[in-house]
């Protein structure tokens, strides 16, 4: 099997840990992901807010290089696959006039939601060589992945299941919980630092009142928030991971201590007590 890959800009600088699980994970499941040539950015945020037409000039440029390849496309951030959606929607019913011819057929998943399908959890389940039997996770989807859901195709955004599906198929233990699709204030921290220290604190705060000892997210903004934010006085901090990072974990008979080396909230600890990476 083989996707059309869309990394994102953030795959390329403060998630690259995010990027270099990715790549073993789907080297692991025999998926071949073909990163799209010359792909740019999507946009994001800046577009989006700012300028209607480039908020689908931009994702729609990706697509039309990904429609060439002949392959659905696969988005393992959240905002990128939100706009890519989004672009595709617009070009769809012809609401834009764009440079660029587009082929609108293709599917364009989350990666999540493609993991998350029954036949590749079965996979998923095959692949698991170290059960993560006794972490204790929340799944944190945040807002851009699931919504809205007229963009995103997700029926459950209030209480979504992909990413707890995919823990579940590698043995962690998921806690319910009803903050994992609440807003972490995203990009608003970059003008309001103080919302976002308000909204993430709240996560974090509701998180560890579940019992959980780490968030497991797909988003690199969602993560990056979560990872980052100043604490309340007293209050402790959790290890964030890419969702896929605990996948590589299970897959893998053994851990190497670089996967983990941008991360803020060091997880090592806490792997070591769960006895999955030497101490």
């Amino acid at each position: 099997m083989a996707l059309s890959f869309y990394p994102g800009c953030s795959l390329e600088g403060m998630a690259n840990d995010y990027a270099r699980s990715i790549t073993a994970v789907f080297e692991d499941l025999g998926i071949d992901l073909v990163e799209i040539d010359d792909w740019s950015c999507c946009g994001s945020t800046a577009a989006h807010s700012l300028d209607e037409t480039m908020s689908v000039a931009l994702p729609a440029r990706n697509l039309a290089a990904a429609g060439e390849m002949g392959l659905d496309i696969v988005s393992p951030c959240a905002m990128c696959f939100n706009r890519l959606r989004y672009a595709q929607l617009m070009l769809k019913r012809r609401s834009f006039d764009i440079p660029w011819q587009v082929d609108t057929d293709f599917a364009v998943h989350d990666m999540t939601r493609f993991l998350a399908a029954p036949d590749m959890l079965a996979q998923i389940r095959k692949r698991v060589v170290r059960p993560l039997a006794n972490l204790k996770t929340v799944c944190y989807y945040g807002c851009q992945m699931v919504r809205p859901p007229s963009i995103t195709g997700y029926t459950d955004f209030e209480n979504p299941q992909t990413l707890d599906a995919i823990m579940d198929a590698v043995g962690a233990q998921v806690k319910d919980w009803s903050y994992k699709s609440t807003c972490c204030g995203a990009s608003i921290g970059i003008g309001r630092r103080e919302i976002r220290d308000t909204l993430t604190n709240r996560i974090l705060d509701k998180a560890a009142h579940t019992g959980a000892e780490a968030i497991v997210v797909s988003c690199p903004l969602c993560q990056a928030n979560l990872d980052t934010v100043p604490r309340r006085p007293g209050a402790g901090r959790l290890p964030v991971f890419y969702f896929t990072e605990l996948m590589r974990l299970a897959f893998r008979p053994a851990a190497e201590a670089g996967w983990f080396r941008a991360h803020l909230t060091n997880p090592l600890p806490l792997l070591n007590t769960k006895g999955l990476v030497a101490a």
